[in-house]
């Protein structure tokens, strides 16, 4: 805190038992605010502790009007205070004033969070832990391959990268909506949860182990927060190069699967990053797709497979991977591209026949420094890519691959050639970045 400033706003952390909650300066800020700010029931908590002459403001449905409330006290040389919920530095209203106002225009004064409390009650050590918020807009169960826009998307990833994991729920975002994302991802036999309802009230009441099974069925108070900590180790799985034999495939000796050398080289010029969003047009087995959304965990790939068979591989092959960032969709490009958000990286692994359109529409929506790679087999379709790229004045070249594996002849070994593939790698020439 600046202590130069002579009239801060006080924020001051409120948790569910009021004024017991609070420390003797943190009540006396209260009781001397000319001007007091909060949520209804923050506010009706510490109803008998306010001067009956202060103004007091609710906020709930108003949070816009809440800087310009606290200006206006500070420009009157009024004392004004922000009731907030628990820590305001964590998931509250703290951060958000700072950069509304300044920092030096607030004093902090925070109290233990619930999720504390929460980890108190069953004796869980939380330093390590990762704190995801789902108080968001209602968007629905979560459905596996769900995009980003989805309030539960945070946490589809968070589960996969954490041991322990504390969240602020909401209304709609209850504890048994989790537990069903967890048996949606196929973690139900993964974790276990606790939650503790209204904390600090003489109906508190605290779930110290439940099974995602269980907790799906159970409906729980409206005030509550959720634990959840692995009971089976995490995963570590191989990021790029996947043998072709871990992913499903047309059988018999059918795979349409692009192969672990080629794979690994597409990967490669695509030039991705952790947070890349990446197209997989043509998606097959899925196996570029799934290795993309490996490397890109903070990311997301969005793919598109026209045959329902390859898709009901992919959809397996989805599942053992382990991942949340991936999003299937059973159609031909460019069908819902325009659906989905513009990418960093694009690959195309087969075309349907639509190659040239989407070509264009590829250029149009990468993002600036974003790469395209195509594969073919063919001498058409690499005519085809190169002579659209040139009437596009798109920046190209093209690596010719080739690999040969060893196999055994008698009792030596002699090398087996695999089709050539040409992998045409394209950008726009004046969406690099700067």
């Amino acid at each position: 805190m600046n202590s130069q400033d002579p009239n801060p706003c006080r924020i001051i952390g409120v948790l569910d038992d009021g004024a017991a909650s609070l420390s003797a300066t943190a009540l006396a800020y209260i009781r001397n605010a000319d001007v007091l700010i909060g949520g209804t029931r923050t506010l009706a908590l510490l109803a008998h502790h306010a001067r009956d002459t202060a103004v007091q403001h609710d906020l709930t449905g108003a949070l816009a009007q809440v800087p310009g409330w606290i200006a206006q006290a500070r420009e009157a040389d009024q004392s004004c205070v922000v009731l907030a919920t628990g820590d305001p530095l964590c998931h509250g209203i703290a951060p958000w004033l700072a950069q509304q106002l300044c920092i030096e225009a607030l004093e902090i004064l925070p109290n233990l969070s619930t999720l504390q409390l929460a980890c108190a009650r069953i004796g869980l050590a939380w330093q390590e832990a990762k704190i995801v918020s789902v108080h968001s807009k209602d968007a629905g169960e979560w459905q596996r391959g769900s995009l980003p826009g989805h309030g539960l998307y945070a946490l589809a990833q968070a589960v996969r990268a954490h041991d322990r994991l504390l969240l602020l729920t909401s209304p709609a975002n209850t504890p048994a909506r989790i537990a069903r994302l967890l048996l949606a991802e196929g973690l139900g036999e993964a974790f276990q949860l606790a939650v503790a309802e209204n904390l600090l009230q003489p109906d508190e009441r605290v779930y110290a182990q439940l099974t995602p099974a269980e907790a799906a069925a159970m409906d729980f108070a409206p005030l509550n927060v959720v634990l959840l900590w692995r009971s089976q180790p995490r995963p570590n799985p191989v990021l790029l190069g996947r043998p072709d034999s871990s992913y499903q495939q047309r059988q018999p000796d059918k795979g349409l699967i692009t192969k672990q050398e080629v794979r690994a080289v597409s990967l490669a010029r695509l030039q991705l990053r952790a947070d890349s969003v990446v197209w997989d047009i043509g998606a097959g087995s899925g196996s570029v797709g799934l290795e993309a959304a490996q490397l890109c965990r903070q990311g997301h790939v969005c793919a598109i497979e026209k045959n329902a068979a390859d898709v009901a591989i992919a959809q397996a092959n989805h599942s053992a991977a382990g991942i949340s960032n991936y999003s299937l969709f059973h159609g031909k490009a460019p069908e819902q591209l325009e659906h989905w958000p513009d990418p960093d990286a694009v690959f195309i692994g087969g075309s349907g026949g639509e190659l040239p359109q989407l070509i264009r529409i590829v250029l149009q929506r990468l993002r600036p420094g974003g790469r395209l790679v195509m594969n073919f087999v063919t001498l058409e379709n690499l005519a085809t890519a190169t002579a659209t790229l040139s009437e596009l004045q798109a920046d190209w070249d093209v690596l010719q691959l080739q690999a040969a594996r060893s196999k055994p002849i008698l009792h030596m070994h002699r090398m087996a050639a695999e089709n050539p593939v040409w992998l045409v790698c394209a950008r726009q020439h004046n969406k690099e970045h700067p």
